[in-house]
């Protein structure tokens, strides 16, 4: 899978560029421990950090940054970025934009009173034909105080124009910087083609490897891991 990026020319050196989302793993899955004492249990047990479907979900695909310094105070968003002299018309000149809250109207997290900031894109991105994009907040990435909304993009089509990222700001009381290079969205491709369902019941060979999958799996660390993670 090759996924081309195109950019105005003269921000080519100055954006930050899409990179693996394997790349920006954020400080406190490096820093929590690997095991921690459950009071249920009564004994030490393993944390997510030894879960691999948690963790590869978070290095999955690649990650959309923030290309400056945003500063938020309760709610206003300001920036002093130095930009030079764009060469491509109707291109955005900002890191950020805004849905209206009409836009929003009939959704869960509609509010009357809050406008959706939108993370304006300063990259184009084509996949190869068959694929398309799947955009959506960093997996797993809680602590940031915004929300990216999931879409959809037919990248192998759409692709001369930036696609930009809605989210939703979730902490008006806010005071503080979102530094340049903060991850706002995790991208990947996925195969446009439905696949076909298919149900079955489990045959009595199947049913045995079953049990004894799951007793390996509960008596024994790592054996996912181990046996069937794919890297």
């Amino acid at each position: 899978m090759k996924i081309i990026f195109r950019c105005d020319p003269a921000l080519l050196e100055l954006l930050p560029r899409p990179i693996p989302a394997k790349q920006t793993l954020p400080e406190w899955l490096r820093s929590m421990p690997r095991k921690a004492y459950s009071d249920l249990h009564e004994r030490e047990i393993r944390t997510v950090k030894q879960c691999p479907p948690f963790v590869d979900a978070m290095r999955h695909g690649f990650m959309v940054l923030l290309p400056c310094d945003v500063h938020v105070n309760r709610g206003i968003f300001t920036w002093d970025w130095d930009l030079p002299p764009l060469t491509v018309d109707e291109h955005p000149s900002s890191p950020l934009s805004f849905h209206v809250p009409a836009q929003l109207t009939g959704t869960p997290f509609h509010d009357a009173h809050s406008s959706a900031i939108k993370f304006n894109s300063f990259w184009t991105i084509e996949l190869e034909e068959g694929w398309s994009l799947f955009a959506t907040h960093p997996v797993n990435r809680q602590e940031l105080p915004f929300r990216t909304l999931t879409g959809l993009i037919s990248s192998d089509r759409f692709t001369n124009a930036g696609i930009n990222f809605p989210a939703l700001w979730l902490q008006p009381a806010f005071e503080g910087m979102l530094p340049k290079g903060t991850p706002v969205a995790q991208c990947f491709p996925l195969p446009r083609e439905q696949p076909t369902l298919v149900y079955e019941s489990l045959t009595q060979e199947r049913a045995s490897e079953y049990t004894k999958l799951v007793k390996q799996v509960m008596s024994t660390p790592g054996v996912y891991r181990k046996r069937f993670r794919a890297k």
